[in-house]
């Protein structure tokens, strides 16, 4: 074997052992930024990968330096207008949707849609209003009328006499009296975007309360979509969040979306008790990364017995070639450069 051979052997042994070190243990923790602009991102969210559920894993992006939180859905990408924990869900603006400075100026618009398969679900407590729709495509009447001659085409029906429609949020009359509106509830995204075909545009308008506690009537209208989203809690969430035992950060392995608690000592597998051993810890490989929260999927569980066992290989590799050339870790010398 040729001296540049083993040399290039003993210096991947000797990576591999500076790396298994518990030193050189990374903590993820410090990468899950906890807000975007002034929205807090909290579990069940994480905007850095590894980080809160792998059920939204992707799916909201900060972005602006940090300062700009978006959705994204089939549809595109929308801005989150904030988001709440107590009451799971979050608010976001289609920028392509009617608002009150279009008035009758009708720009192209798109469908918004939530992908079935995941954790959030478009809110019942939206109302979507359609302007200028085909009468000869679309049914557009005022609903209780309608409903009494035709109670089995009731659902089918946009109701012109709505509320919202005779009292546009923030804008009051800004359409005039050529437009027509009416209101009506798709029951899934494929009749949305039907309704689009036969309408010039539409808009998404969510109840929000006040907060005054006298509902319903503590509520009232603002342009927007509501979309729900379901909590995930797990015992070993709680234990990793619980600041009298553990306080660490809820996360998952990104190669195995294994839960893992994300401390201030390093990534582990069940919770930040102070108490660390060895056979817990997640290492880090060496891999390269582009984005900031890219470490949790590129760990690999080491036991102590094994990094023991490696160590004991390197030790008879130093007595043996110890005899051929003086090579030391990290440090080149005039006996062992390599050109």
């Amino acid at each position: 074997m040729s001296p540049f051979h083993s040399y290039s052997i003993f210096l991947s042994i000797c990576m591999t052992i500076l790396l298994l070190q518990p030193s050189t243990t990374l903590s993820q923790s410090h990468l899950c930024r906890s807000s975007c602009g002034d929205i807090p991102i909290n579990y069940p969210f994480g905007i850095d990968d590894g980080c809160g559920s792998p059920y939204y894993r992707h799916m909201l992006i900060c972005s602006d330096n940090s300062t700009k939180l978006e959705l994204r859905t089939p549809s595109g990408k929308y801005p989150v207008k904030s988001i709440s924990y107590s009451d799971p869900h979050l608010l976001v603006s289609d920028p392509f949707m009617w608002n009150c400075q279009d008035r009758d100026n009708f720009r192209p618009t798109r469908s918004f849609s939530i992908d079935s398969s995941t954790h959030f679900t478009v809110s019942p407590q939206n109302d979507y209003l359609f302007f200028n729709c085909d009468s000869e495509k679309v049914i557009v009447e005022p609903k209780p009328l309608f409903c009494e001659r035709f109670p089995d085409r009731c659902d089918s029906s946009c109701d012109s006499s709505s509320y919202l429609c005779r009292h546009l949020p923030e804008c009051g009359s800004a359409l005039g009296s050529r437009v027509s509106c009416c209101s009506y509830y798709p029951k899934a995204t494929q009749s949305l975007r039907l309704m689009l075909q036969n309408c010039a545009t539409y808009t998404s308008v969510y109840w929000r309360s006040t907060g005054a506690g006298n509902a319903p009537y503590d509520q009232f209208p603002e342009y927007g979509i509501r979309v729900d989203f379901e909590f995930p809690v797990t015992t070993k969430c709680l234990l990793c969040q619980d600041t009298t035992k553990s306080g660490g950060v809820c996360g998952f392995d990104t190669r195995t979306q294994n839960f893992l608690c994300l401390c201030k000592q390093g990534n582990i597998t069940t919770h930040c008790n102070g108490k660390f051993s060895p056979s817990q810890f997640y290492y880090p490989v060496l891999v390269k990364h582009k984005h900031i929260g890219a470490v949790a999927g590129t760990v690999t569980a080491v036991s102590a017995a094994g990094a023991i066992g490696v160590g004991g290989g390197v030790f008879w590799y130093l007595r043996k070639v110890r005899a051929k050339a003086p090579v030391t870790c990290g440090v080149q010398s005039n006996e062992n450069r390599i050109f």
